[in-house]
């Protein structure tokens, strides 16, 4: 999966928010000092040519769309994330978070139960 800015993200979020979208509504969604048309133009059309927006055309202008879902993206920067950081093992992954989160085993065995529950209703 290509990687995308900070500021791409966040255009990305508009679109899984609001849906289909033109760059001029996009800009209503920012507050002042608002950024520049061609700027969020740029980004958009960035994020086309990544493969993370598709766009319908109207005569000169486009409406674009989302061609993933926002969780689709999450669990591909996680598979990513794991891989790069922590040897692609989310035992390891798993262990830090109750290192650092300082988890209690209740929470845990909550948290495994949920994931045997989950397991049970997808087969």
């Amino acid at each position: 999966m290509n990687k995308i800015t900070v500021k791409e993200e966040e255009i990305m979020n508009f679109f899984w928010e609001k849906g289909d979208l033109f760059v001029k509504q996009i800009l209503e969604f920012y507050t002042e000092p608002k950024p520049h048309y061609n700027t969020v133009s740029t980004m958009v059309r960035a994020l086309e040519e990544k493969g993370f927006l598709g766009y319908h055309s109207f005569g000169n202008t486009y409406q674009y769309y989302p061609l993933i879902s926002k969780e689709e993206y999450n669990r591909k920067n996680l598979r990513n994330m794991v891989k790069k950081h922590f040897g692609n093992s989310y035992k390891r992954v798993v262990s830090t978070l109750i290192e650092e989160e300082d988890l209690s085993l209740e929470e845990l065995k909550e948290l495994i139960r949920e994931i045997e529950k989950n397991r049970k209703t997808q087969k």
